[in-house]
């Protein structure tokens, strides 16, 4: 299974809230999509918003980086190893941004 963390500003909600319902009512692919978390979560250095999904057989990554309208996406596979998934193993769409590696040691 892979995670896809879109990233927004505050002042970027209503951006971030059309994608989460363009996601939501066009990929029948997704496993799961997460409301969006307004403040700093976890290893997470911006509001985002989470997405499950299995792999990229349906195109789901090449969709999500022509809808993101400028938003920067990490994509990792959820191996079980926290810290290699968010750093080696992760995939950006977009801007990279900071990601709070020190929670996982």
């Amino acid at each position: 299974m892979y995670h896809a963390h879109v990233y927004f500003d505050l002042s970027q909600e209503l951006l971030a809230t059309h994608l989460h319902h363009e996601i939501t009512a066009n990929r029948d692919d997704i496993l799961r999509i997460f409301p969006l978390v307004m403040y700093k979560v976890g290893p997470h250095d911006k509001p985002m918003f989470e997405i499950h999904f299995n792999d990229n057989q349906q195109g789901f990554v090449n969709w999500l980086d022509q809808h993101r309208k400028g938003l920067s996406v990490l994509i990792h596979p959820n191996t079980g190893n926290d810290l290699q998934d968010h750093t080696d193993n992760a995939v950006w769409l977009g801007e990279e941004l900071p990601v709070r590696v020190d929670i996982f040691k």
